[in-house]
């Protein structure tokens, strides 16, 4: 088995240097002792990675995350408000600034930056034959994106990507940056000798995303390429300018809106931002950050890589299942355990839960109670700011999703009543982003 969250050396990276690791390792022996906060940021070797746009983000208010060493933004401070966010275990400072940028995508348009993102350029002879026997749905025909998992041996999820095909021999498998040293190393152990060509092109292939009501207004204020409804559908893929900038561009989005990834050369990425902002004016284009994301991804139901889906969790607890080609001609690795677990059902499942929350939001580990018994766990959670609800996303014994089971979440020590949301809260049936 593969995990890439535990104690892994693969979640560590070329940027892991002598002098990061030496830093890093100072800091953490001197904060054993310590309170940890969930939005805590620590400042050892603070930035380290950085992109094309961490000065335009820092100078219009963002505050930073690193993840694999890079620096993204988490939320953007307005005028005259300090780019700071304060430690705590209850709602943050930054909280209603979150709040807005949430708005924005819902009811215009935001910006954000894919630099987490990892990228994969998968071409030659065998690369379909080779992708198809590594991931477990199936592949996109050209000129389409669709959503795979990899399964170990024994089932268990090792991966989630979007996988997009621009010709018959030349994919693109896009997935979570953190994880990228660890894919690369499964890749490399099972490519054949011959006929698949692979490189990690995270850093070299860049992203800018936009989603919202009016991101079709905006991209095609940039392109002379159709993009209506018809001619760039939902999940399409493909080569096309931007702005001038030579693209790859999905009409996707983790937003669960309307909405575009467009991945360019580093090289490229600041004249992308300028003529996004350019031709955003009059739009309310506005930036928005991981914390934004992250909660329009909770009122959507989607989970996430590293906390929902991880190597603790096979494709049918965590409702990844629909996304499995139990169908393909193609054996790939994990088949003979996923289908045994098709057939005896899964022991827990993933929930997304409603949960009454006041001050303070589930943020992942918190146990999950019924009739006074820990049943589950909560894997990650927070604020749905545009649907006013607190979310907890966890698994569960299955045998309890029968019948009108009550639920509560332990959040800092008080149980807080909580049900289950089947359907997401927002735009429950896709229409926006299909739109």
């Amino acid at each position: 088995e593969i995990d890439v969250f535990a104690m892994d050396v693969a979640r560590f990276g070329a940027f892991a240097s002598h002098k990061y690791t030496v830093e890093k390792v100072v800091e953490n022996f001197g904060r054993r002792f310590m309170i940890a906060y969930p939005n805590e940021e620590l400042t050892g070797m603070r930035p380290w990675r950085t992109t094309a746009l961490y000065d335009r983000f820092r100078a219009r208010g963002a505050v930073f995350g690193a993840a694999f060493g890079l620096e993204h933004a988490l939320w953007f401070a307005p005028k005259g408000v300090e780019p700071v966010e304060i430690p705590t275990f209850k709602r943050s400072n930054a909280f209603e600034h979150v709040a807005g940028e949430c708005r924005s995508v819902r009811e215009a348009v935001g910006l954000i930056e894919l630099g987490t993102y990892a990228k994969y350029e998968v071409t030659g002879p065998v690369a379909a034959s080779w992708l198809g026997r590594l991931l477990a749905g199936p592949l996109p025909r050209v000129g389409r994106l669709r959503l795979s998992p990899m399964l170990s041996p024994k089932g268990r999820l090792i991966g989630d990507f979007s996988v997009g095909r621009l010709g018959e021999e030349e994919f693109y498998v896009i997935g979570s940056g953190i994880a990228q040293a660890a894919h690369m190393r499964w890749f490399l152990q099972h490519r054949p000798d011959s006929g698949v060509g692979l490189r990690n092109r995270t850093a070299e292939l860049v992203g800018i995303g936009i989603a919202g009501p009016r991101s079709r207004e905006l991209i095609a204020r940039l392109t002379r390429t159709d993009v209506s409804s018809e001619a760039f559908r939902f999940f399409d893929f493909r080569r096309m300018e931007v702005g001038g900038v030579p693209s790859i561009v999905g009409r996707a989005s983790f937003t669960g809106e309307l909405g575009y990834e467009v991945y360019c050369g580093a090289d490229y990425q600041s004249a992308l931002y300028e003529a996004m902002s350019r031709a955003g004016e009059g739009l309310g284009l506005r930036p928005f950050g991981a914390r934004a994301l992250m909660s329009l991804r909770l009122e959507k139901n989607f989970g996430v890589w590293s906390t929902d889906f991880r190597s603790d969790f096979t494709p049918g607890e965590a409702g990844l299942d629909a996304f499995v080609g139990f169908d393909k001609q193609t054996e790939f690795i994990g088949k003979t355990a996923a289908e045994r677990e098709r057939v005896e059902g899964p022991e827990r499942k993933r929930v997304n839960l409603v949960v009454e929350a006041d001050e303070a939001d589930a943020t992942g580990d918190e146990p999950i109670l019924a009739d006074g018994r820990c049943v589950g766990f909560v894997t990650s959670g927070g604020y749905g700011h545009y649907t006013r609800t607190s979310f907890a996303m966890g698994y569960v014994e299955a045998d309890t999703l029968a019948g009108d089971t009550h639920y509560e979440v332990e959040i800092l020590g008080e149980p807080r009543s909580a049900r289950v949301q089947p359907q997401p809260l927002h735009d429950p049936t896709g229409e926006r982003m299909r739109s």
